[in-house]
């Protein structure tokens, strides 16, 4: 999804969807098949190539069961059309059948629920101006997303990478619908809108530390020489500590905002702080932490840290921006 920070680092396109009926559980196994242990039992889920959507199988059940997600006759008599559209969608989903279930889905659409999910399958499909009309339709109903999920036992949860490690979790709340809108308009070059949405959404989730972290890269994108957003993403990660890579990469935001505003102790400080943890950091996370601490060394006069720097870096990652240009290795 959208979620960049410096220098575009790459992610995973489109989104995934996990549609189950227990809570929590414990997965293990190879990147596009799991097996699961959880509330509910035992179950292997497999990737649907070229979707990113999971099909999940219940072990030890009786032969023919698909995904759970079947409404009953007589369920079908008393229930909803709307709702039925809805679940009828979801298991389509889980079933693997994308068209179908993007068109089932639209018929459920006026629900806060069903708005959730078509907006991000047609986020998914690049279909953003659909994308914005549903999600901005659920956002116009804050209390009813997840009622119609909860009532029929679904849990809906859009994973939203931001690195191979790294991810935010995008329920259907509040939360999850800003978060899609905000995708949406950062596709549509929209990047003011992006940022509004953002703004609001700190406002309900103010310590949020991903939202900070997107909301510092679309600044800083938007606005590369203004002091003013400078000093804004210095508060933005104001009392951060070093905790997950997401607090290493806001880090590495303030580190940069510290820079630009010619504070070059205050930036060499922060970095070193945020690369005292390597354990779950990506090494293109941390190959970023420490180019940037060598150009604050520069800045310093430490020629010689500025130059151990650049070599271990060459050492790890010798194509990393211009690092072998300024160890003098090209012509």
């Amino acid at each position: 999804m959208g979620f960049r920070f410096w220098r575009r680092m790459k992610i995973a396109p489109g989104v995934t969807l996990n549609l189950s009926r227990s809570g929590g559980s414990l997965s293990f196994g190879p990147r596009g098949a799991k097996f699961t242990v959880g509330p509910g039992g035992r179950r292997a889920t497999v990737g649907i190539p070229g979707t990113g959507l999971f099909y999940t199988k219940k072990l030890g059940g009786k032969k023919g069961k698909d995904s759970g997600l079947n409404l009953g006759f007589f369920k079908r008599l008393i229930t909803p059309n709307d709702e039925e559209a809805l679940v009828d969608g979801c298991r389509e989903l889980a079933l693997g059948d994308e068209e179908k279930a993007f068109q089932t889905l639209k018929n459920a659409g006026h629900l806060a629920d069903g708005a959730y999910l078509a907006g991000f399958l047609a986020l998914k499909r690049k279909q953003l101006a659909e994308a914005e009309r549903f999600l901005v339709s659920a956002a116009e109903k804050p209390n009813e997303l997840g009622q119609v999920f909860g009532k029929y036992g679904i849990s809906a949860t859009m994973s939203l990478p931001i690195t191979d490690e790294l991810s935010a979790e995008a329920g259907p709340d509040v939360r999850g619908v800003f978060l899609g809108l905000v995708e949406v308009y950062q596709r549509q070059n929209r990047r003011k809108d992006a940022i509004k949405s953002l703004e609001a959404l700190l406002k309900l989730e103010p310590d949020d530390v991903v939202i900070k972290l997107s909301l510092a890269e679309l600044l800083m994108e938007a606005f590369p020489d203004d002091a003013n957003i400078f000093r804004r993403i210095v508060r933005l990660a104001e009392g951060v500590e070093n905790e997950t890579a997401a607090h290493a990469a806001l880090l590495l935001y303030k580190a940069k905002a510290l820079y630009g505003l010619g504070l070059f102790q205050g930036a060499r400080d922060t970095l070193t702080t945020a690369l005292r943890r390597k354990k779950g950091r990506s090494e293109e996370l941390l190959h970023a932490l420490r180019y940037e601490r060598a150009l604050v060394y520069e800045k310093l006069g430490q020629t010689s840290r500025t130059r151990t720097e650049l070599e271990k870096l060459y050492a790890e990652a010798p194509d990393f921006e211009d690092v072998a240009q300024r160890l003098g290795l090209q012509q």
